[in-house]
């Protein structure tokens, strides 16, 4: 056997930072790769800010919940959240892992059919469908879940006047413990809503009642809330078969699970319920409840924010430090608010993208905007930062690049990290032309006087 060579031992001083408040420790380990790939390198080619997206992240959050729930309950699929990212790059990666299409807009329908999504693989929910949109969706067989009487109306006559049925669920909103209730979608459990809208439904000759659907809320911090929303839906759905005479298919929990950000005002580590608890919760619920062989419901999943927040980065650079009239430090970046809409809520982890200095201090950190609003962390402890210096943002893949503003600042690359380590720009930097483009100017306005 071949003598390894001798490398000789060192010390490297490593600071975590003192305790914070609330007892946890500030991480002053600076991020220089993501997926193998340099943050400068990708700063240098795509310029800063830029969104990065990690390709294998996303594959292997998608598999690991597949896994979770399929391990548990024989029929299952999920349907990949458009609005939580619709990014036709990001869309395809889940589609390509064997996910259907959840969408609330006829855009969003739209653009699932160009993403090669069959018409049939789409599940349309919203409270905001017009009628060519659900002409549309009946046209192509897809799934739709109807939010009120007046949509109910409404694909009635469109059924009728084209002569096709549709293929339904009612969406459900129901006391599951958690206040305030998520009670402003769908048809209420508790005061019968629910219960006369399946009624409507069972007599209509257009409609095909096939499924059940609740949405109980988003960042859900307690699976027993779903243990109770799978119980009522189940409820529904055994009424449905033994006073309607109509066999429910399947069972839509929705979506909600969270990612692992914190939430702004969380005092200390707040443990967030993973998949697996969900999934044992949600299973066993349905598993337990009675169904007859061949007739257990195929389990739905709309899960969106837990399969991508953590794969979304943001990389940014530092314009200048300020010292504020109380005292306080400031650090001014090159992001803000306008692509960075979560910092509303969350307390994103925020790295250094290069050897630090030992010393830290606490700052407020800002971004460009002429807005006193543009805070990207209220309060942050990090590594003393110059002009120049780069960080990276954690987490910040669910809902940033579908809610992000066009205000004051044009809107950065996107760019996506492959499983063999190469980036792709999936999306361009706005330039002027492409934000005037849309714009009209009146012939009495165009000379100069």
């Amino acid at each position: 056997m071949e003598k390894l060579k001798y490398e000789r031992p060192f010390l490297k001083k490593m600071s975590a930072g003192m305790m914070d408040k609330s007892g946890g420790q500030n991480e002053f380990t600076p991020v220089t790769h993501i997926d193998a790939v340099a943050v400068k390198q990708i700063i240098s080619e795509y310029g800063s800010p830029v969104f990065v997206l990690s390709e294998q992240r996303m594959r292997h959050n998608y598999q690991s919940a597949v896994r979770a729930f399929s391990t548990r309950y024989p029929k299952v699929q999920f349907a990949w959240s458009y609005k939580t990212h619709y990014n036709n790059a990001v869309c395809k990666i889940f589609h390509q892992e064997g996910s259907w299409a959840e969408v609330v807009s006829g855009f969003e329908y739209k653009k699932a059919l160009r993403n090669g999504v069959p018409g049939s693989q789409i599940i349309f929910n919203g409270p905001d469908k017009n009628a060519d949109e659900l002409k549309l969706a009946v046209e192509n067989d897809s799934l739709i879940h109807i939010d009120h009487f007046e949509e109910l109306y409404l694909l009635t006559d469109i059924c009728r006047q084209i002569n096709k049925k549709a293929r339904v669920a009612i969406r459900v909103n129901m006391d599951t413990g958690i206040y305030p209730m998520w009670d402003r979608f769908g048809f209420n459990y508790e005061n019968g809503q629910a219960w006369q809208a399946l009624n409507k439904i069972a007599e209509s000759d257009k409609l095909q009642l096939v499924g059940l659907h609740a949405h109980i809320g988003t960042y859900m911090l307690s699976s027993a809330a779903y243990g109770v929303a799978a119980s009522k839906l189940c409820d529904l759905a055994m009424n449905c078969k033994s006073q309607l005479n109509t066999t429910i298919r399947y069972i839509d929990m929705g979506g909600g699970f969270p990612s692992a950000n914190t939430l702004k005002g969380a005092m200390g580590l707040v443990q967030t319920p993973t998949v697996d608890e969900f999934a044992e919760v949600i299973t066993t619920t349905i598993l337990s409840y009675g169904f007859k062989t061949g007739e257990l419901p195929l389990l739905i999943l709309e899960s969106g924010r837990v399969l991508i927040d953590d794969a979304g980065y943001l990389l940014g650079s530092v314009l200048a430090n300020k010292k504020l009239s109380d005292g306080r430090k400031a650090v001014i970046m090159d992001f803000g608010v306008n692509i960075m809409f979560t910092s509303f809520w969350y307390d994103h982890k925020i790295s250094p993208a290069q050897e630090a200095s030992q010393f830290n201090e606490e700052a407020v950190m800002y971004g460009p905007l002429c807005m006193n609003i543009d805070v990207v962390r209220e309060n942050v402890s990090l590594p003393l930062l110059n002009r120049g210096d780069h960080v990276v943002v954690h987490k910040v893949g669910a809902y940033n690049m579908t809610q992000w503003m066009q205000f004051i600042a044009m809107r950065p690359n996107i760019v996506l990290i492959d499983t063999n380590g190469r980036t792709h720009i999936i999306r361009k930097a706005e330039n002027p032309e492409y934000m005037e483009q849309l714009e009209i100017v009146p012939e009495h306005l165009s000379t100069q006087k």
